[in-house]
């Protein structure tokens, strides 16, 4: 069978004993090789994989819209945590595919590699790469539902965890058309089975951005407000990647009120849309998407945007060298200087997308950089012409940046030099307790908040691997400051000398250099109060505008201290949740009254002594790590701008929405 997958699966015992014969051959038949390996699927079975079931779905959708049939896309979290997602497109064909002599409808639903998208007539780009979703998300359900409005009548379906119930049938007419997909993740697969709201708001506006015209709504029927109504959102936009931008800057301080620069091009085999705006600030934040997908490590598209910005705004910088002023010219310019301050969104259509990894993080199509390069260059370079104003003020914060790379340069090189002797541990913090394992894929190293948690953790740890470096205080907020404010924070100093990375040039960017890596696992382990809160988003601020490379490679994580200890005599329990401690208290008092229950609230690490970090927070085999990871770049640079930035009415716009979410500390 083609949709077979042949797995040789050796068996501790047979390993053992040196046995491997055809008995330990596994012939997965259908979709039970998703079930059997779901990551190699969806990437995991946490939390971000349990989403991934929703974007597999909706970018079916999305894919009718792209082929300009569909205009309308409902999102629904049902009381129980399934999902519905409803379309207005043309409906999933139901007659009888001829090769499998099966409903198209069922074939879709419950074979792997099928689907309209790779048939070129009927899908001209397609989000997915594969054509695995779908199928997908109904192997890894306990139950779903499709339901098919077209040609005039209804078609139903439902599976159980793949497999089909019934036969397609029809069971009423219809005036419209569409899909409904309504699914139930089967909790035996995945770790968590609770929907986050934020997080599909944040991919479903993603979209509404990338698809303009388009209206998509999301409902959540789990809760309702004061006024007895559901949790709603509904994203639209008229202006696609021109509004996208202004929401990914809405939090920064404009570049002299500068509006954004769109550029679109559909001249090629490749469309190409662009939008980019300046800001005050220093960093760079571009977000790249390839048929909606989003290419968090970049690839080509970015390589022939960033080729095309360097080249046009230099060569209008030297046209115009009186704008650079008298000392400009004992400056050397390069790439980065030219996207400091910037935020741009890149977006094109590729037929054949070639990506680099299961992932599909990064483009790989060689001729895409000539396509958006292109687009880039001759639209750009017309604006800069017909906005002089704007063009200039875009010069002079070239200007800037330049003085600002090479102060952060020259600071960073101090730490470089402060730590030659690094090899042989001379040159590492003083404050780290290091471990004695010198293999990074067994270390770990804990970034701890204050001396005093710190000294628990140095007590509690196990020596062999785990690492502990106390931080004193709150680091430096690096949305805030300038980047050689940065290397000179000694906070800051200590983080990246602990860890073993140096940061190179590498043609005009800054690249981290991980070869000397000396931790596969670096944990933030901070208090469960508010300070504690305030700690982490700082550390985790840092790791995303100057580290992210380590996010994006899995090796950051958050640690889990319990909240409550729960105690009735001798028994005691440790609680990480408020329903844990509900619970426990319950069980706990039994038949007794509650009163004889003790708890204890856990506002800081220091209240806990080594025996009990090390059993709840740190052993392995006990513990619980959250692993850190961005799902959507543009949405997590919103949120880091607006929590860490200047601007201060965005932050209490959000602390207003979500102060029902607080827990006030007594």
């Amino acid at each position: 069978m083609t949709n077979d997958l042949i797995e040789a699966d050796i068996k501790a015992e047979d390993r053992s004993k040196g046995n491997y014969g055809a008995d330990n051959i596994q012939v997965l038949e259908g979709l039970e090789a998703v079930r059997k390996r779901p990551a190699m699927y969806i990437g995991d079975v946490g939390i971000k994989g349990l989403h991934h079931l929703i974007w597999e779905v909706v970018d079916n959708s999305i894919d009718e819209a792209l082929a300009g049939y569909c205009d309308t896309i409902q999102v629904t979290i049902n009381e129980d945590d399934s999902i519905t997602v409803t379309d207005n497109g043309r409906g999933i064909p139901t007659g009888i595919q001829p090769k499998l002599g099966k409903s198209a409808l069922e074939v879709v639903m419950t074979v792997l590699h099928a689907g309209g998208k790779f048939d070129k007539d009927t899908y001209k780009v397609s989000g997915g790469l594969h054509g695995v979703g779908v199928s997908c998300v109904n192997a890894l359900s306990t139950h779903l539902r499709v339901e098919v409005h077209r040609e005039g009548k209804i078609f139903e379906q439902e599976y159980n965890i793949g497999h089909p119930l019934y036969d397609v049938r029809e069971i009423g007419t219809a005036e419209d058309t569409g899909t409904i997909v309504t699914f139930k993740p089967d909790d035996s697969i995945f770790t968590e089975t609770i929907f986050k709201y934020d997080t599909v708001a944040g991919r479903l506006r993603e979209l509404a951005y990338l698809n303009k015209g388009i209206r998509i709504t999301l409902t959540d029927r789990r809760d309702t407000n004061e006024q007895g109504e559901f949790m709603r959102s509904e994203f639209f936009s008229e202006g696609g990647l021109t509004e996208f931008v202004r929401y990914m800057d809405e939090n920064r301080p404009s570049l002299e009120g500068m509006q954004p620069i769109y550029m679109e091009s559909d001249k090629g085999s490749t469309p190409v849309q662009v939008a980019m705006v300046y800001n005050l600030e220093a960093g760079e934040n571009i977000s790249s998407y390839v048929n909606n997908i989003n290419t968090i490590e970049g690839g080509t598209h970015v390589q022939g945007f960033r080729t095309a910005l360097t080249r046009i705004l230099k060569n209008y910088a030297e046209r115009n060298s009186h704008l650079l002023g008298k000392n400009a010219g004992k400056l050397t310019f390069d790439g980065s200087d030219f996207r400091k301050g910037l935020t741009a969104v890149i977006s094109v259509k590729v037929a054949e997308p070639q990506f680099e990894g299961q992932t599909k993080t990064k483009l790989g199509n060689s001729d895409v950089v000539g396509a958006v390069s292109s687009t880039v260059a001759e639209m750009l370079e017309t604006w800069l012409e017909e906005h002089p104003k704007e063009a200039s003020g875009i010069v002079r914060k070239v200007l800037i940046s330049a003085q600002a790379r090479i102060a952060a340069d020259q600071a960073y090189k101090r730490i470089m030099a402060d730590r030659k002797d690094f090899m042989s541990g001379m040159g590492l913090p003083g404050k780290l307790a290091d471990c004695s394992d010198t293999d990074p894929k067994r270390c770990e190293l804990y970034l701890v908040e204050g001396d005093s948690a710190g000294g628990s953790a140095k007590q509690g740890r196990n020596r062999a691997f785990q690492a502990i470096l106390p931080l004193r205080g709150k680091i430096l907020n690096v949305e805030k400051a300038l980047e050689h404010k940065i290397y000179e924070n000694e906070e800051i100093k200590n983080i990246i000398t602990a860890l073993g990375i140096r940061f190179e040039r590498v043609g005009d960017e800054t690249v981290m250099n991980l070869d000397r890596l000396r931790y596969h696992k670096i944990i933030i382990m901070t208090d469960a109060d508010v300070d504690g809160s305030h700690i982490r988003t700082l550390i985790l601020t840092l790791f995303f505008r100057y580290m992210r490379t380590l996010i994006e490679q899995g090796y950051l994580y958050i640690a889990q201290p319990p909240l409550y200890l729960v105690k009735k005599g001798k028994e005691e329990r440790y609680c990480w949740t408020e329903q844990q401690r509900e619970i426990a208290i319950r069980e706990l008092a039994g038949s007794g009254r509650e009163e004889n229950v003790g708890v204890q609230r856990y506002k800081g690490l220091g209240e806990m002594n080594p025996e009990q970090l090390w059993s709840t927070t740190m052993d392995p085999d006990k513990r619980s790590l959250k692993r850190v990871t961005i799902e959507s770049a543009a949405e997590a640079d919103h949120v880091f701008s607006m929590l860490m930035g200047d601007e201060v009415a965005p932050r209490r716009d959000f602390i207003e929405r979500n102060a029902k979410y607080a827990r006030v500390d007594v």
